[in-house]
């Protein structure tokens, strides 16, 4: 498994090995013993599938309380991915960083506990997958505006396909007025 740093602390990428003959290929998605070494100790509670037609953008999400760190990863088509960091105390305070996952190039994203997260589906169906840290909440849920111009994230799209919710998401501004845990 290669293992790559991002300039937001505690993000990193995972390429899993991919073992192929003439029958297929398997491909170790997860291995506790791995993982941890990569420094991830947190137990993974839940494994959410989300599916998406292209152009969908979900997001920006996180919990405010109770905060999911997610292990990211795509099983069919392509993901515009997104993290931001959106802790006032840190010295990555309102940088993202953004990179494609999909099937083909079996990166995974470790998004730590705290981070708002976000994708837009590049490829006409796509299959994520996230492992999670925390059971999802949806009292705890919170979320900042995937078009905030104080985050000027590049999004590869201007016309996305966003739910009535997701577009009713405050800026970060307006999201920080709320005390971060």
């Amino acid at each position: 498994m290669q293992i790559h740093t991002t300039p937001l602390p505690g993000v990193q990428i995972f390429i899993p090995d991919e073992h192929t003959d003439a029958r297929g290929g398997l491909i170790e998605q997860y291995h506790l013993q791995r993982y941890q070494q990569a420094g991830i100790t947190q137990a993974f509670v839940q494994l959410n599938h989300s599916y998406s037609k292209q152009n969908v953008l979900r997001g920006l999400h996180l919990q405010r309380h109770k905060p999911q760190g997610k292990l990211i990863f795509v099983t069919q088509g392509s993901i515009f991915d997104v993290v931001v960091d959106v802790n006032p105390r840190s010295a990555t305070f309102k940088q993202y960083f953004s990179l494609e996952l999909s099937a083909h190039n079996r990166k995974q994203l470790w998004v730590p506990p705290g981070y708002a997260h976000g994708f837009l589906a590049l490829s006409p169906e796509v299959h994520c997958h996230y492992l999670c840290t925390e059971l999802y909440d949806p009292h705890n849920q919170a979320g900042i505006h995937w078009r905030d111009p104080e985050l000027a994230i590049d999004w590869p799209t201007r016309a996305p396909i966003v739910s009535a919710q997701d577009q009713h998401l405050p800026s970060l501004s307006e999201f920080l007025l709320q005390p971060f845990p």
